[in-house]
This record gives structure tokens, sequence and C-alpha cells, in this order.
């Protein structure tokens, strides 16, 4: 038969769509085409199919005309993952392999002119998309197995070769082929000392009442963040300390998250599926496209996407890049981020917790008390300064709080500060509240919620509405303010019932809590306490 066909899958960002490699070998002038919007790695891909099949002392039809095509034609296709799909369909097309061995399969993995195999960068999203396809089987590099293995049902062949995939189709005993290098990303996540978070607690910083419980606030409802104050007060212990407090993701968190951490090149095989929330700080020096996503040739997941359903800090934030800070607008404002390209267009997931550090001026030394003010930045500087912080941008953050220096009179030195596994119990149960208020849609966390709905199915009572409008009419608040401390409410709530042990709807005091945390005034921790002293909650 000189028609066979093996699958593949092409990735668009983090969606996977399967791809029918159709290879014909018929009688005519000797010469190979390779038709279906293929990019230059899949052209190339034609002379690493030769080389592997003719040094694994398999045939090449070389007196044969070789037509390669990926379809569906129309949409475009890219990366060296196909090498593997493109030997078997061609052995299949020139009678070496049955066709039918390739049913219900899918081939992945990069060929070396010796006929090794090398691993690729998405595995897991390819494995997801072949899975929802209603393939069953699917043939990876060795170092990939445990990576296609997170999906759930589907049968995992791991080879080293071309050679080895050929006798498994062919039932025949596995030939010896050398081990396959794992990728080179992996060796970078254990010397860049992430694991140092580990080590750090929130009772480390005494004092910060507001400050923590506004983190706490922000990280049960997913709402950003900024932080401002001169050097030195604590943002960024603060800000570091944010992981520590948030509850393991769940297993559609995990598996979305893995499966981009996969894509990026970043993922380790042997650490399993990512359970911990992430934690990112890009310098403020970063280019766009590694803190939004982007780069030569396939779009790669940024800094926001590889921090999803975890935290990404920006420290000193006025100082990145115009581009960079304005390409944060469509994330803030939806959970995801669109990379369009003449070709292509990728929209990846983007629903990290954002939490932005400042300083009040280039220094970092000003402060609103004229006798503390040892700021030296004149007034122009200092206006310029802020104002790279665009309205639309600032009108996009939940929460803003003005962290001020601890002094030895901010806390009490004879009452234990709060840890981070207390906080954590917390909002863990905080976000289990939502998660049972938000069954069946298509949101998480308060954060998320759409405004029409956010009206319709959740209002508030006449009297919290009517200090929300006031506040409107006055022109201190938009309407996207407004619908984001409606958010912060229900937040607040869920952290008051969880406190009290009893269940407690927004109403004014959740209000006034939620347009103080937004404006960034001082806040009424009484109510707090006495909501915990009342059921002995910590």
């Amino acid at each position: 038969m000189p028609f066979a066909t093996a699958r593949c899958v092409a990735l668009d960002g983090a969606v996977g769509h399967l791809i029918d490699v159709q290879t014909d070998v018929s009688v005519g002038q000797p010469t190979t085409v390779v038709v279906g919007r293929a990019d230059s790695s899949l052209r190339e891909g034609v002379d690493r199919v030769r080389m592997a099949l003719i040094n694994t002392d398999l045939r090449w039809p070389a007196t044969k005309r070789c037509t390669f095509l990926f379809s569906p034609a129309d949409l475009r296709k890219s990366g060296t993952h196909f090498d593997l799909a493109m030997a078997v369909s061609l052995m299949a097309a020139d009678g070496q392999l049955e066709p039918r061995w390739l049913d219900g399969a899918a081939f992945v993995g990069e060929l070396t002119l010796a006929g090794g195999l090398r691993p690729a960068l998405g595995v897991l999203p390819m494995a997801l998309a072949a899975a929802a396809a209603g393939l069953a089987r699917i043939y990876v590099p060795e170092p990939q197995i445990a990576e296609a293995m997170m999906v759930p049902g589907m049968e995992v062949v791991g080879a080293r070769s071309l050679g080895q995939v050929v006798a498994d189709l062919r039932r025949e005993d596995l030939p010896l082929a050398p081990p396959v290098a794992a990728t080179s990303g992996v060796q970078l996540i254990t010397w860049r000392g992430a694991e140092r978070l580990d080590e750090l607690d929130i009772a480390d910083l005494r004092g910060m009442e507001e400050e923590k419980y506004a983190v706490e606030v922000a990280a049960a409802g997913g709402h950003p963040i900024q932080l401002s104050g001169p050097k030195g007060c604590g943002k960024t212990s603060l800000a570091e300390r944010i992981p520590t407090i948030l509850p393991d993701l769940t297993p559609e968190e995990s598996l979305e998250l893995t499966a981009l951490h996969s894509l990026a090149g970043v993922l380790d095989p042997g650490a399993g599926m990512v359970v911990r929330p992430p934690f990112a700080a890009p310098h403020h020096d970063a280019s766009k496209a590694s803190v939004v996503g982007g780069g030569s040739g396939r779009v790669q997941p940024g800094e926001i996407s590889r921090a999803h359903c975890g935290v990404l800090f920006l420290d000193e934030f006025p100082l990145f890049r115009t581009d960079v800070i304005e390409a944060l607008r469509q994330p803030l404002e939806n959970g995801e981020i669109t990379i369009a390209r003449r070709d292509e267009s990728v929209t990846l997931p983007a629903r990290g917790m954002l939490v932005l550090a400042s300083n009040p001026c280039p220094c970092g030394n000003w402060t609103a008390a004229a006798r503390d003010n040892r700021c030296t930045c004149a007034e122009t500087v200092r206006r310029a300064y802020r104002a790279r912080m665009s309205g639309p941008i600032v009108d996009r953050i939940d929460i803003v709080r003005h962290v001020q220096p601890a002094s030895p009179a901010s806390h009490d030195p004879f009452r234990s500060a709060e840890t981070s596994a207390e906080m954590r119990l917390r909002i863990a149960a905080a976000r289990q509240r939502q998660r049972e208020r938000f069954a069946g849609r298509n949101w998480r966390l308060n954060a998320h919620v759409p405004s029409p709905r956010l009206k319709d199915t959740w209002p508030l009572p006449d009297a919290a509405q009517r200090v929300i409008d006031a506040e409107m009419l006055t022109g201190r608040l938009s309407a996207r303010g407004a619908v984001r401390v409606h958010r912060l409410a229900l937040t607040v709530a869920d952290l008051r019932s969880v406190r009290a042990g009893r269940d407690i709807t927004p109403g004014l005091d959740e209000v006034r809590t939620a347009l103080r945390l937004r404006t960034g005034q001082p806040l009424d921790l009484a109510m707090f306490r006495s909501d915990a002293g009342a059921e002995g909650v910590a």
C-alpha cells in the first residue's frame, strides 16, 4: 500500500491540535515533497528522517516519489517533534510496517541522524490533545514517560530510538540503544535556588498587621495587590512570603500549570506534577517577550503564564519598560494573554496573583511626614516616576497598601505572630467556599467573576450598594473599580465566615473594608479580631 497515516500533535500556545501525517510513496521522479503549511523545521525533518532510517538499517525509498502531507493543511505547523510520525508513516507507506499498526496512536519525538530520539517541548499538552481526540496510546522519548503518564487512561510507550519504536510496532524484541539525554532546561531549575522560599514564614515579619491582612484577602480571592512605601519597609519580604500562605493546587490547576511548564521547557521530568503555587519575580529590565510571552519561532509562555495559579511579583514596578507595564492590561482584566503575529495568534492563561511593589520616588526615601522626609528627588522627577503607572493599570489593581517602616512600637512583643501555616488553612477554607459558590461555572475565585454575573447572582444589600454608588458619583471610583470593590467584599465576607465559623454575607462592613483596601486607607481590624474571638479562631 503506497499510502499511510501516522498522528502527531501541533501546539497553538497551550492548545493541541491532532495532525494527520499522511505519506504517499509511489512510482515517479525520485523526489520528496512536503505540503500542508510546514515550516522550515519540518522541511529539515525530511533529511533527519532519511539519515535516521539509513543509519538504523531501515529502508529509505530513494527511487520513488515521497509526499508528506500535514493535515489539516490550513493549520500552521512547526517544531521538530514531527520526525517520529514522519518516519513511521513513511515506513508504513513503503510496506515496511502495517498501516493498521499505527491506528489509535500518536508519535512524538525528534530524531537524530543516528536514529536516536530527542525530547520535545510540550509533551503533556500533546498527550492531553491526543487523549481528547480519542487516541489511547502515545510514543514519546524515554525521559518524558512520566510526563505523558500524567494524562489519565493514556498508554505511554517510551523509546530511546526509532529502531525501538519499529520493534514495538512489530512486536519484536527491542534493540539496544543509548539513553536519551534530558532537556537542558531541567538543570536550570535547581540552579536558580527557588528552594530558599520554602524556609520563609510570614511570622518572620513583626507588626505589619494591616499589610498581612491585605495580603490574606488578596491570596484568598486571587486579587492583584500593590505594595508601595520607602525602601527597606518590608515590601519584598512580604511579597516573597505570599506563596507560603497559598494552599496546594487543585488537580485541575496542577494539570494546567504542569502543561504550561512542559510547553515552556522548564518542567523537571523527575519531579512529577506541579502541586505548589509557583513564584516568579523577573528583573525590572526583563523584555516584554520574557514577561508576557513570545520569542522567535514558536511562541513561548512568559513569566506571567508560568506563574499561572501562583504569584507573579514585579518589584520596582515603575522601572519596568512601558510596553511591559501596558501589556498587563489584558491579563489583569480577563486572566489571559493573547500574542498575535502575522501567521498565528496564541492565547495563554495568566490567572496568577499579581503583586506589584514600588517606591514613592526613585531614591526611595520620600515620606509624607516632612520631619522624616529625606528624599533628594525633584518634584518633577517624582511626578514622572509615578506617572509610569498609567491610570488604566492602576484602575485594575484591587488592593493598595502603603507600607510604613516597622518600629518597636508597631507590634506586641508578648503576642506570638501568626504563622504561614495558620493563615494558609484559613485561605484554603475561604477558597473552598468560593469553589462551592462557583461550582459548574467557568471561574474559581472571586477576582474572576464577570461583572454581569456578579450583580445578577450575588447582589449587595441596598445600603452597601449606595456606598459604592456614592463613591462613583464623586468620581473617586470608576465603574471598573466598583466591580472590583464588590468582588473584594465577597472575599472579605468569606474570610470573616471562616474566622467566625458561621456564614456571613457581604454587607455594609465588608464594602467599607473593601473600599479601604482599594484606596489604601487605614483598616479597622478590630472587627476581624472580634470574629475570631467569638468562636475561638486564631
